[in-house]
């Protein structure tokens, strides 16, 4: 029953198969057409891709390009740091030289001070032993030329200044210092003085 249903069917005609098959033509070419168009944006957006890498590959190439600039000034900064490193160490020495050269130098001046007040107080010393000399000598020599002066005031009849003055006088005149002129005087009024040293001092109140 169903397969007389089928014969049952009215027969399409010739123009309406084409059409169909026209159709089918236009939308299997629509369907290439939007699929070549698929494609050609998809190869689009591949070159904007591939523009894309390109571009970053350059812009990757340019931050290598700047890193190795920046690690090369880097590496001159190191350089410049340890030189600087290095004079900043050779100065500080210089002035371990010179601090240790500037304490010699104290050292020297201290020793050459207490050098100098070693020689000062020598100096006081022989000062003040000369001083002391002098003034032993002059006591040795006071007794005798106070017996002398006594012996002349006895002969002259004179004062002690007067008597000393003309020690002095006969002293210049006969070139012979005072005490030794004083000894001469005591040895003679005493006896002891005789012989070939000894010798006449004329004592007058009156110069020649």
């Amino acid at each position: 029953m169903g397969s007389d249903r089928k014969r049952a069917a009215p027969q399409a005609s010739p123009d309406r198969r084409q059409a169909r098959a026209d159709e089918r033509d236009r939308k299997a070419h629509l369907r290439a057409l939007a699929a070549d168009d698929r494609e050609r944006k998809a190869d689009l957006r591949a070159g904007a891709a591939d523009e894309r890498d390109r571009k970053a590959d350059l812009r990757a190439g340019a931050a290598d390009e700047r890193d190795r600039k920046a690690d090369l000034r880097a590496d001159a900064a190191d350089e410049r740091d340890r030189k600087a490193d290095l004079r900043a160490d050779a100065a500080d020495e210089r002035d371990r030289k010179a601090d240790i050269r500037a304490l010699a130098a104290d050292e020297r001046d201290r020793k050459a001070d207490i050098r100098a007040l070693a020689a000062d107080e020598r100096d006081r010393e022989l000062l003040s032993d000369s001083a002391t000399a002098r003034l032993q000598a002059r006591l040795e020599t006071m007794p005798v030329i106070e017996q002398a002066k006594g012996i002349v005031m006895g002969q002259e009849g004179c004062g002690p200044e007067e008597a000393f003055d003309l020690l002095r006088r006969a002293s210049q005149r006969s070139n012979v210092p005072i005490r030794e002129l004083a000894v001469l005087i005591v040895a003679r009024s005493t006896g002891t003085g005789a012989g070939p040293t000894a010798v006449t001092i004329p004592l007058t109140t009156h110069d020649p």
